[in-house]
């Protein structure tokens, strides 16, 4: 079974909802990175997503846009990012991993290659949103079963959408919350919560994971009944900016402590 998979199914047997806690590799610095991300899992993040820095994030939000210009100026690079991976894993062996970017950047860096490099640096999946379900099976053709591919649901997905997502993606399905880009939202209005039902509702191969505008302890109570956890990118790159990773452990141990539904 996928890692990814048991991790979410083990935390959710606990009486918690997942905490998927999402961090741009090398920000704000290369040499900070791999302490605020352990103090990070330390704190109670379940599952960790390494961001890949590129040019052109079209599905993140200013504020991840931003750190991931940061990074890039930083002097990351992907086989920095595979190091960080691998660092990572030794200390946290049962913390899944996963890496999300976009498909020209592995494109860059040779299909094939990327995947080995992925695996031998332990990672445990891949979120890749700018490869729609139509062109899924030709871009991952020459992969194997070695990495999780985590497909996306947004608003506008019809039923028979979710569903054929739902059965092609493993490790969970990832549900986009609201239209747009990521970023920090004040909260959900019905519409948005229906929709959420309504999803969680129809997918049954998958756990579900919620992200975009998930910022606060009470996004995740509010929308805890329509998930089996959560997604939390913008909120925390917007506290580590500050380069305070006290008030960073703070927040990540609020929305973990949200998480529990016992």
């Amino acid at each position: 079974m996928s890692k990814i998979k048991s991790k979410i199914e083990e935390v959710n047997r606990n009486g918690k909802k997942a905490l998927s806690i999402f961090l741009t590799s090398g920000f704000p610095t290369i040499e900070k990175f791999i302490n605020n991300t352990n103090r990070i899992i330390d704190a109670g993040a379940d599952l960790i997503e390494l961001g890949m820095p590129f040019s052109d994030p079209l599905a993140d939000g200013g504020v991840i846009q931003q750190s991931s210009q940061i990074a890039l100026q930083n002097g990351i690079t992907q086989k920095q990012t595979f190091l960080f991976a691998e660092e990572l894993k030794k200390k946290n062996v049962n913390t899944p991993l996963i890496l999300m970017g976009y498909a020209n950047t592995i494109i860059q860096y040779g299909k094939e290659q990327f995947e080995q490099d992925a695996i031998n640096a332990g990672v445990d999946g891949l979120i890749i949103p700018d490869v729609p379900l139509e062109e899924f099976d030709s871009f991952f053709s020459q992969f194997s079963n070695k990495l999780d591919k985590i497909l996306l649901t947004t608003p506008t997905s019809s039923k028979e959408r979710i569903i054929t997502l739902d059965n092609k993606s493993t490790g969970f399905l990832y549900c986009v919350s609201v239209s747009g880009t990521t970023g920090v939202r004040s909260g959900f209005d019905d519409k948005i919560i229906e929709n959420l039902k309504a999803t969680y509702q129809t997918v049954n191969n998958n756990k579900m994971l919620i992200g975009f505008g998930i910022s606060k302890p009470e996004n995740i109570k509010q929308l805890s009944p329509f998930a089996d956890g959560f997604i939390v990118g913008s909120a925390i790159i917007k506290s580590l900016q500050n380069e305070n990773i006290d008030e960073t452990i703070e927040l990540v141990k609020s929305l973990s402590e949200a998480c529990s539904t016992s």
